[in-house]
């Protein structure tokens, strides 16, 4: 697929949480990375305005497992005393990626920075020098890492299990700047793991959509921001 890249994402731990389990103060992961998640990283190693990001699917390279660590969570209600609660993590994660990216058809003023070609060589560049930006694995405390790689070279725990259903999961946010309406909502989706593989369907193919509250979009102007061409000669230059 034009413009598709590749990589490798992993780390120590994971906490995609399970927003059902938040109103008890303990977190606990969902098993798998959601559609979210996996576009915040990819946005984390090169964003730009201009982009969009579709994932297309991922790999289960290690095995699913759970580890539950003892956290005390912030507490704001001026209390003296502090809580403790129990976070369940995923424990070595890792997963190899295949995404895509296209044009934003809602920011037509910055056509200027549609230069395929350069986001797609500086991107590439991004994830050989391990991100931009901080990676995370779900969650602040969940440090994470990329490199590229060879999608389906290496093994998976799940290679040769024929089909795994996780049931109803959160599968992203829609936001204002990429669906042209004033709102934040929330995608749900029944994903299905074969042979190790799941693949993502799209946001607009989701089949339940919940509103979670009114929103703009963000403003983004061309004279603010670097353009594909000034940031590749700014990365050749300091070469």
């Amino acid at each position: 697929m034009k413009n598709q890249i590749t990589y490798r994402v992993w780390g120590r731990y994971g906490l995609f949480t399970d927003p059902l389990v938040k109103i008890g103060g303990e977190k606990s992961s969902y098993p798998i990375p959601t559609y979210q998640a996996i576009k915040g990283i990819t946005e984390s190693i090169y964003w730009k305005p201009t982009l969009l990001y579709v994932v297309d699917e991922i790999r289960v390279i290690n095995p699913i497992r759970m580890e539950s660590k003892g956290v005390r969570p912030a507490v704001y209600n001026n209390s003296a005393g502090s809580n403790l609660a129990y976070y369940s993590y995923l424990s070595r994660p890792c997963y190899e990626v295949k995404v895509h990216f296209v044009f934003n058809p809602l920011r037509p003023d910055l056509k200027k920075d549609w230069n395929e070609n350069k986001h797609y060589q500086i991107l590439k560049r991004c994830i050989e020098k391990g991100g931009r930006r901080d990676i995370f694995l779900g969650a602040r405390e969940c440090q994470g890492y990329v490199e590229p790689c060879e999608y389906g070279a290496t093994p998976g725990a799940y290679d040769e299990v024929a089909e795994l259903a996780f049931g109803t999961m959160v599968h992203g946010l829609n936001y204002p700047d990429e669906t042209g309406d004033e709102q934040l909502a929330v995608r749900l989706w029944q994903p299905v793991m074969r042979h190790g593989i799941i693949k993502f369907v799209k946001p607009a193919d989701c089949p339940l959509t919940q509103t979670v509250k009114q929103m703009t979009a963000k403003n983004f102007q061309l004279q603010n921001i670097q353009t594909a061409e000034e940031l590749w000669q700014e990365m050749e230059a300091g070469e």
